[in-house]
């Protein structure tokens, strides 16, 4: 395996990225902000940290809360944004922004994500069954973002369904279209998050595109999961979902393990408590920065998800993971954190137990029609996405 090369051509000298080991963070929606990446980056300095998924549209018409979501720490030197949309003539004004403004060095384009609102427009898994549109979507994007010097990449699953396999194509597409290099999730949309990925698709893609870095994602949650994946299946490198979610130092270990050294055993509980108060205040400071009133209060509320996260696995019980889930404020954790056994280790398996979601199949919901004629250069109209943006 070798290391994932990103440039960003600037008119006063190129800035290149060498990242190695090759690992990437994920976009998950609510969960990758700016402090959440930090906090990442502090384990595993040196790697691909990307932004929560921005929707095209809503950036160009102006909604103020996607305009907010685009936001990185003073540590960030390398700033990866993704977007998602199913028009080329939006995707490409909202890259003009980003590029305009200076906001990023790289972008990705989301064309695997599975949620009924976003699939139910022609966006995320269901633009790869439209050869002709992923294609004119991703060359656009390439062309409008080479003006700022921004490299391209792209993050797809395998297909819609086992009926409606497009990941092959849909590399050769991204590929031949000028992206640097793309991530495979190995399952369907149908799939959603169960049963296990199929690393063997991604063995399958990296034969078919050896020309281009491909990235494997799915079902990685210890670092030995990632080197084998690796070996498994030839992939150039990989890609962290889930399995980082209340494990920050997730990034640490697999910087560890790809150098061919020990990884260290899970953290005690007590480490674990420190991590989670450093992550909440994190949190208060971020909403400050961003002008928020009641930013203590939202830091808590949308801390709450994070608190199963951290203490999945380590014998804590069921009534201090509910008072966790109830905080109101930052104080709550600093008390809470202070009644439970901080010399308290993760029980057998426990750094392996699965986070976040782990629902499926699921039923995609596709636009009425959109399979009678696949070669339609199909686009939801501006109503349609302004109704998914919020305004």
């Amino acid at each position: 395996m070798t290391g994932l090369v990103l440039t960003r051509r600037r008119a006063n000298g190129d800035v290149v990225w060498r990242i190695d080991p090759p690992v990437v963070l994920a976009p998950m929606a609510g969960v990758t902000n700016a402090p959440f990446r930090s906090l990442c980056r502090r384990f595993g300095p040196g790697l691909v940290y990307v932004n929560e998924m921005i929707m095209a549209a809503a950036l160009v018409y102006g909604n103020k809360r996607t305009r907010g979501m685009i936001t990185f720490s003073p540590d960030e030197d390398f700033r990866s944004l993704q977007l998602y949309g199913s028009d080329p003539a939006v995707l490409a004004a909202a890259i003009d922004i980003l590029g305009g403004e200076d906001l990023v060095d790289h972008i990705d384009l989301n064309f695997g994500c599975p949620a009924a609102k976003v699939t139910r427009k022609g966006g995320g898994a269901a633009v790869p069954l439209k050869k002709r549109l992923l294609a004119d979507i991703v060359g656009r994007a390439v062309e409008t973002a080479g003006r700022y010097g921004i490299p391209v990449t792209c993050k797809f699953r395998m297909g819609v369904s086992d009926d409606l396999l497009t990941y092959l194509d849909t590399g050769r597409i991204c590929r031949d279209a000028g992206a640097v290099a793309i991530a495979l999730h190995a399952r369907t949309a149908e799939q959603h998050y169960a049963p296990s990925a199929r690393w063997s698709a991604i063995a399958e893609l990296k034969r078919a595109v050896p020309d281009i870095p491909v990235l494997g994602n799915g079902d990685i949650w210890h670092a030995d999961d990632a080197v084998r994946m690796v070996a498994e299946t030839g992939c150039d490198g990989v890609v962290i979902g889930r399995g980082c979610l209340g494990k920050p130092w997730l990034f640490r270990d697999l910087i560890d393990a790809f150098a061919g050294r020990s990884v260290r055993p899970a953290p005690s509980l007590g480490e674990v408590c420190a991590v989670m108060l450093d992550h909440v205040a994190a949190l208060v400071g971020h909403y400050r920065m961003l002008g928020f009133a009641d930013a203590e209060s939202r830091a808590a509320r949308e801390f709450r998800k994070h608190t199963g996260w951290y203490l999945t696995g380590y014998p804590v019980g069921p009534e201090v993971r509910r008072r966790f889930s109830e905080i109101s404020a930052p104080d709550d954790v600093t008390r809470l954190v202070a009644d439970v056994d901080h010399g308290a280790v993760v029980v057998e398996g426990g750094d392996r137990f699965a986070r976040g979601h782990t629902n499926g199949p699921i039923r995609v919901v596709l636009p009425h029609g959109y399979l009678d004629n696949l070669d339609d250069l199909v686009v939801p109209d501006d109503d349609d996405v302004m109704a998914l943006s919020g305004g």
